[in-house]
């Protein structure tokens, strides 16, 4: 299958409430430009350097989301462009992105990172974490990041239970901060193993890489 009927496909079993991120990590600019072509406008990068790279060889008119874990040192390469932050799991991060962005005279839209999975290498912030953040005065403070709403990785297993219960938990926790904050719009979970779960558990946007591109090449 190619790559546009991949996209066909995946965006044919999707309510029109969900977006899709295509996560293009590691694949080369003429992968990404035949998903453009196929119509996709938002690409998925977990390595700042390789988001720069692409975002200078491609069109204007994509949106470009961070979905990796972000180092507060890198920030400022991709402050002029970036449309969404995923990853953002500490004040301090959240800091960094506002004094990059206000270089720049932009407002950049950010997710908290939930941490929603058992294993330690996935990074986020606890739920009540977050509730803290929200309602703290040095986040009022902040006037060039926007919070937009939550991310959270499942964790990495094929008890699709366990995975299910974590999706709940952030949905959960997605409502309960909703109700304090009405900017939080958008839930993104769920990747190509388990989208279609995510979105029954009230996902918004899927971040979806192997299922569109094939397998990946680790390098």
């Amino acid at each position: 299958m190619s790559i546009k009927d991949n996209l066909q496909n995946i965006k044919s079993g999707i309510p029109e409430h969900v977006t899709l991120v295509a996560v293009s990590k590691t694949k080369p600019v003429s992968d990404l430009m035949e998903a453009y072509d196929a119509g996709q406008r938002i690409f998925g990068e977990n390595k700042i350097q390789e988001m720069v790279e692409k975002y200078e060889q491609m069109p204007k008119d994509i949106q470009w989301h961070m979905i990796g874990h972000v180092q507060r040192n890198k920030v400022k390469y991709m402050a002029e462009f970036v449309s969404l932050i995923h990853g953002v799991d500490s004040f301090k991060l959240l800091k960094e992105i506002n004094k990059q962005a206000k270089k720049y005279d932009r407002v950049i839209n950010c997710l908290l990172q939930i941490k929603i999975a058992d294993e330690d290498s996935k990074f986020g912030m606890s739920a009540n974490d977050a509730t803290t953040l929200l309602h703290s005065d040095e986040f009022s403070e902040l006037k060039n990041i926007e919070i937009v709403g939550l991310m959270g990785m499942a964790t990495f297993t094929d008890n699709m239970a366990q995975v299910e219960n974590e999706f709940r938990f952030l949905k959960t926790t997605f409502d309960k901060l909703k109700t304090q904050n009405s900017e939080l719009k958008i839930l993104s979970m769920g990747m190509s193993g388990d989208y279609k779960l995510a979105i029954e558990c009230g996902s918004t946007m899927i971040r979806v890489g192997s299922s569109i591109f094939g397998a990946r090449n680790y390098h």
